[in-house]
């Protein structure tokens, strides 16, 4: 039976269905450079007023072009490791499974039980796919997977709601427990942090307040005992082949990328 949009939404918090409404935005207006055909067809079913009143181009794109630069790193992962588990921390309504397109390594969804119930409710549950609920905090969910394999942990757009020291120690945790890991997450530096915040209160939003940010990628590898693979920007892909963009969101997207306010970091265990 088809659910009607209501239904379908129920429950739904707004830091969930924005990075689909993102995902929406760019597979329309920019399909050669980013296409989401399973967000696409989540389109009828977001509520998009409220939010569109209150963001801007460059926020879309900002969502958008994390996840493609997470995407590509994953792909690259399970082309190095043909058996290996990948494991989304704080899954939330994320597609990259659907993009990525591949049937045969472990996949694993991590997220809160009310979340993990939505998720299945509103993107189903593929056969190489896992939803575990619980808090990503406390690493019971390593159990639930295979550690022997090769694991990359990705998590993204998360990090940046809570205090460094939580997440130093959960990074050293998990190198602890999964000898053959990886993990890339998103971050800013101070700077990015204060601009970030100082927009969620122009928004409204006063519960998505934001305390994490690395200024040194170096550093923080160092302390959570780490190596350090690599710091990605988000942005040059979608500079070069996006050419509708509006000026505005260049410029943005070019000093994000210039001042490393935005950045992938890939961390080896």
């Amino acid at each position: 039976m088809e659910m009607n949009k209501n239904e379908l939404l129920s429950g739904v918090a707004d830091t969930l269905y924005i990075p689909l409404i993102a995902r929406v935005y760019a597979s329309e207006k920019f399909p050669d450079f980013f296409y989401d055909e399973k967000a696409l067809s989540l389109k009828q079913h977001i509520p998009t007023n409220s939010i569109e009143s209150n963001t801007t181009e460059y926020f879309y794109m900002a969502s958008v072009c994390r996840q493609q630069t997470m995407d590509k790193k994953i792909i690259s992962f399970i082309e190095k490791n043909n058996e290996c588990n990948i494991v989304f921390l704080g899954a939330g309504l994320e597609t990259a499974y659907n993009r990525i397109k591949n049937v045969k390594v472990n996949f694993y969804q991590i997220d809160l039980p009310d979340v993990i119930i939505l998720r299945k409710k509103v993107l189903g549950n593929a056969d190489n796919e896992r939803l575990i609920a619980g808090d990503m905090f406390t690493l019971d969910w390593i159990k639930e997977i295979d550690t022997s394999l090769p694991t990359m942990i990705v998590v993204a757009g998360v990090y940046q709601y809570f205090d460094k020291e939580k997440i130093v120690d959960m990074i050293k945790g998990m190198k602890s427990l999964i000898p053959n890991g990886e993990l890339i997450f998103d971050a800013t530096n101070s700077k990015g942090l204060e601009l970030a915040n100082k927009y969620v209160k122009q928004t409204g939003n006063e519960d998505a307040q934001m305390y994490f940010s690395v200024d040194d990628p170096k550093e923080f590898a160092s302390c959570t005992n780490t190596g350090l693979v690599e710091v990605t920007g988000f942005f040059d892909g979608a500079l070069k082949h996006c050419k509708r963009l509006k000026l505005k969101t260049r410029i943005y997207m070019y000093f994000a990328d210039k001042l490393n306010r935005t950045k992938i970091i890939h961390l080896s265990f």
